[in-house]
């Protein structure tokens, strides 16, 4: 416990301290009963001490009175005093300096900062308790809130934590406390382990339900969308990209779905139709036939010329009625024909679109270039199609020259402009088979298949060329936009992180060599 001490309450920081600490040093050692020797006694009480600096209202009074001040402390101080006493008298400024460097140094810096009796102010050690308390609390309770297990445990360190004084033994508290992190490390391993367990088994349920899909099933797409991040880190960005993507693929899906089932709906009953159609003309047929039969047989028993041309004009209007009825079947079967042509067509339309949505999943929406998803499974198809033909395949990796810079000085909204007319003007420069894609930020990378290293220099090259040649035109500023390119051939069985690896090298050498510029890839 800090002893008392009279110390003027004007007097804060090192002074104050200095002042306890020269009148610790007069004071009689414990126990001994023993008076100190007079040269560390002090020579003034703490009422002089005020008066001398309630008058010092000018630099060279101000600097005596810290002299004469110190001067009356006792102890080795009041050497340092008069050592600046005579300064003052003399003048000598700089041998003034030169003392106060050497009490700073000496005494203001050694001396532990524990608050001086009287004062409000904590001590590290004790700011130190009240920082580790805080984080216990505020941040390691708040994560353990749902542990049964190591919840109570953190909240009992931190109670103990905030009721701990200076002196007391910490070995009891150093010990929970580092049982507490290794049992916050292991249930974090835990933790990790069953979440890289429930990500397989999502992603075994997913590779089942696409085995059971056709090729061209609309959901193969967003299966393979899920699949391709749970393969990758769960970042909350990607996370939040898929799902978006997801909602207004499923919203669309569903819309589409109910066309569809409408279509079919309309073609079941259009072939309903159809088979009664059938069923009439059938029945009318057969009708007609017993008909003719007993005309025939009226003829025959016919015994006059005018009965029978009565029974020619009868088969004559049967004949007229049955082709009257023919007609009009081949009208309602052409009817039916064009109202099922319409449905396929329709179907087929539904068809086109839904596989156009789930497209979406695969493109930037801010750039519509290709996302990381979409590229990565272009990707695939060309190394395939190269390693079968042994046609070259090129990367590019472009990154935008301070692109930051770009955003500090137009906001967001002009950093969103610049990304889109970058890849509308690069776009303009790529070939039909080239492709385009974002892989996050201010970063994109093209595709090249069928392309030599040297052609793929070329490429670049001419966007790059085009893009000093149309500057970016955002709220009547024309803005300068460029980019640094690395451009690496793939090789064969190379994977794609690999390539990109090579290839962003590369590209920092672009940067390292002035910026707005390609480089080739030298490994």
């Amino acid at each position: 416990m800090a002893e008392p001490s009279d110390a003027p309450p004007g007097l804060t920081g090192g002074f104050r301290r200095l002042w306890a600490r020269g009148h610790k040093r007069a004071q009689p050692s414990a126990g001994t009963g023993l008076a100190p020797h007079d040269a560390a006694r002090p020579l003034i009480n703490a009422a002089q001490l005020q008066a001398l600096f309630a008058h010092a209202d000018t630099p060279p009074a101000l600097v005596a009175a810290f002299a004469d001040g110190l001067a009356g402390l006792g102890g080795e101080l009041r050497g340092m005093g008069q050592r600046l006493q005579a300064a003052c008298a003399d003048g000598d400024w700089n041998a003034y300096g030169r003392a106060m460097r050497q009490l700073i140094d000496k005494y203001i810096r050694t001396i532990p900062d524990e608050p001086v009796p009287g004062s409000d102010v904590p001590s590290e050690s004790e700011q130190l308790r009240g920082l580790l308390h805080h984080t216990l609390v505020m941040a390691v309770e708040t994560l353990l809130r749902e542990d049964a297990r190591l919840y109570p445990q953190a909240q009992s360190v931190a109670d103990q934590l905030k009721g701990w004084q200076p002196g007391q033994p910490l070995a009891a508290l150093e010990g929970q406390l580092k049982d507490l992190c290794h049992a916050i490390g292991q249930a974090s391993h835990e933790t990790s382990d069953a979440q890289e367990l429930l990500r397989s088994l999502f992603d075994l349920l997913l590779e089942n339900v696409g085995e059971l899909l056709e090729d061209g099933s609309w959901l193969q797409d967003q299966i393979a969308a899920a699949r391709s991040l749970l393969s990758g880190p769960l970042d909350r960005e990607r996370l939040e990209e898929t799902r978006s993507g997801l909602r207004e693929v499923i919203y669309k899906q569903g819309l589409l779905k109910q066309g569809l089932n409408e279509s079919k709906a309309a073609m079941k009953d259009m072939m309903v139709t159809f088979v009664e159609r059938l069923d009439g003309m059938a029945s009318s047929t057969g009708e007609f036939h017993d008909r003719i039969s007993f005309h025939a047989q009226a003829v025959r028993d016919s015994r006059s010329i005018a009965e029978l041309g009565k029974r020619m004009e009868d088969i004559l209007e049967d004949t007229a009625q049955l082709q009257r009825q023919a007609l009009r079947a081949r009208d309602d079967l052409c009817a039916v024909r064009e109202e099922a042509e319409a449905a396929e067509r329709r179907v087929a339309s539904l068809e086109q679109e839904l596989q156009s949505v789930s497209n979406l999943v695969r493109i930037d929406q801010l750039t519509e270039a290709l996302n990381r998803r979409g590229f990565e499974e272009l990707f695939r198809r060309e190394s395939s199609r190269a390693l079968r033909s042994g046609q070259p395949l090129c990367l590019a990796l472009l990154d935008l020259d301070d692109f930051r810079l770009v955003n500090a000085t137009h906001g967001h909204l002009g950093g969103d402009a610049a990304l889109r007319h970058v890849v509308a003007v690069v776009r303009g420069a790529l070939r039909g088979s080239d492709a385009i894609g974002r892989f996050g930020g201010e970063e994109f990378v093209l595709l090249l298949p069928d392309t030599s290293l040297r052609e793929a220099e070329a490429i670049v090259a001419r966007a790059l060329q085009r893009l000093a040649q149309r500057p970016l035109l955002h709220e009547g500023e024309r803005l300068a936009v460029t980019f640094s390119a690395g451009v690496a051939p793939w090789r064969a069985g190379e994977t794609q992180d690999a390539l990109v690896e090579r290839a962003d090298r590369a590209m920092y050498e672009a940067k390292a060599a002035g910026k707005n510029r390609v480089a080739a890839a030298r490994d």
